[in-house]
């Protein structure tokens, strides 16, 4: 578990999380250093969920706590994401879908193929065809339509 002063009331540990998976991402966007502090954004959202901080915010903020499990490319933690989501934003929310898409993706590939070129990892012929097919907008409204036979 993350020792961190924040981590002791739920909106500074909610700031914390925030701090550690979100501002990389959009600081470094493009880079490999946009994911570097996902390891502790997770271990921050954990401790949040250990002591039952998530339940003490309003939904819409709510919702970040469980990001860092969905950017994970950890089955569990995905798996992890979407029960939160399911339990505590409810079944039909726009995070609880975006959170099924993400996990459906590491089920698929082990992997977001989206961060191939930025990691340096070389894309399997399947994920290159999933992203030459529109693969997964994270950003979007929708996750991009499949073509029949895809799951």
């Amino acid at each position: 578990m993350l020792d961190h002063p924040w981590l002791v009331e739920p909106d500074t540990a909610l700031a914390l999380v925030i701090l550690l998976d979100q501002a990389p991402r959009n600081v470094w966007r493009g880079s490999n250093a946009a994911f570097r502090l996902d390891p502790l954004a997770r271990e921050a959202a954990m401790s949040m969920l250990e002591a039952g901080f998530d339940w003490a915010l309003p939904k819409d903020r709510r919702a970040f706590v469980y990001l860092p499990f969905s950017h994970s490319e950890d089955l569990e933690d995905q798996a992890l994401a979407v029960l939160m989501c399911e339990e505590r934003l409810g079944p039909d929310s726009d995070n609880t879908r975006h959170a099924r898409a993400h996990m459906d993706v590491i089920a698929r590939f082990g992997r977001f193929p989206h961060r191939n070129a930025v990691l340096g990892r070389t894309p399997r012929p399947a994920e290159q065809r999933y992203l030459e097919e529109g693969g997964y907008a994270p950003g979007s409204k929708r996750p991009a339509k499949t073509t029949q036979g895809q799951s």
